[in-house]
């Protein structure tokens, strides 16, 4: 069990994510749970979350520059919390 503290690692903003009503994406800890998802984001934001869904965004290897070796990036884990009706977030509040 991660502490609710440490799963949020921080929130994805791109046009994509802002264009989402009511839906939001973060960034967390590979091993979090849906719950612990869920039991961060109503803790720190203060908000009621209807839905959670996570996808796995798996280990990627990109060559520098030629003759470099390549480099990995490490596995990600994004959740998209979908908040009750009439609920927003302040991603403000984060920081």
């Amino acid at each position: 069990m991660i502490p609710l503290d440490n799963v949020l690692v921080g929130p994805v903003v791109t046009e994509k994510t802002v264009a989402q009503k009511g839906k939001f994406s973060f960034l967390v800890q590979e091993k979090a749970s849906k719950k612990e998802i869920k039991g961060a984001i109503e803790r720190f934001y203060g908000v009621k979350v209807a839905q959670v869904n996570t996808s796995q965004i798996p280990e990627k290897f990109r060559l520098v520059k030629r003759g470099v070796k390549a480099r990995k990036r490490a596995p990600l884990k994004k959740a998209v919390v979908t908040l009750q009706e009439g609920g927003t977030l302040d991603f403000n509040a984060f920081k």
